[in-house]
């Protein structure tokens, strides 16, 4: 995957880490669409933000077949437990200076900014650690092409309560030489998808929780 040009989380260590993540950090704030970007799956540490380009609200569903409905919040996509622990663990929820995409695969871009209907959130404070997650609405064309693309790209799939997760970690030194862990998860049921990257932050059970929050 080729490096994108986007800005990457505040106080990037090296030029190199910054063109490493920039797919980590892009102009959005809150529950919004994602814009598009071609990254490269390397490390980083934070970045400064970019200009807001999108309202804070989420995209109601353009596809009137879809069985799937988006929530209308962020708080709606976890469990009370879960919710409480992420807010123990690493606040606030939607810092509108944390601007991470919720994916380094192209394709998974390419499709987070063609428009489908999706709500974006996100962990932490612009700083070294956190994660963005988005929820999205696609069809059947869309989910096989993202999974075939996951699987070219080296995801390790699996089933997982009558949908498809997919997962990809991994752990590398940036020029202070010092360890740094960058994660992707997609779960794939229907016509729902739920795209999460994380940087130093990957919660025990985080996907498996929205997914029995949403389709439980």
């Amino acid at each position: 995957m080729a490096p994108a040009s986007l800005p990457v989380l505040v106080r990037t260590r090296a030029a190199a880490t910054l063109a490493a993540l920039a797919l980590l950090t892009v102009g959005i704030v809150g529950c919004q669409p994602e814009p598009s970007a071609t990254p490269s799956p390397t490390a980083s540490a934070t970045s400064t933000p970019g200009p807001s380009t999108a309202s804070p609200s989420p995209i109601e569903s353009e596809l009137p077949d879809a069985s799937f409905s988006l929530p209308t919040s962020c708080e709606q996509l976890y469990s009370p437990a879960m919710l409480a622990s992420l807010n123990a663990q690493n606040p606030p929820m939607n810092d509108p200076g944390v601007t991470m995409t919720a994916s380094q695969n192209v394709a998974a871009l390419e499709l987070l900014a063609s428009g489908i209907p999706t709500i974006r959130c996100s962990w932490g404070q612009p700083s070294e650690t956190g994660l963005a997650t988005n929820v999205s609405v696609i069809d059947a064309a869309q989910s096989q092409a993202l999974l075939d693309a996951l699987a070219v790209a080296g995801f390790a799939c699996e089933p997982l309560a009558d949908g498809t997760v997919c997962r990809t970690e991994q752990t590398v030194i940036d020029q202070d030489d010092e360890m740094v862990t960058i994660g992707e998860v997609h779960y794939v049921r229907g016509d729902g998808w739920v795209s999460t990257a994380t940087i130093d932050f990957s919660p025990d059970g985080y996907t498996e929780d929205i997914v029995a929050t949403l389709w439980g």
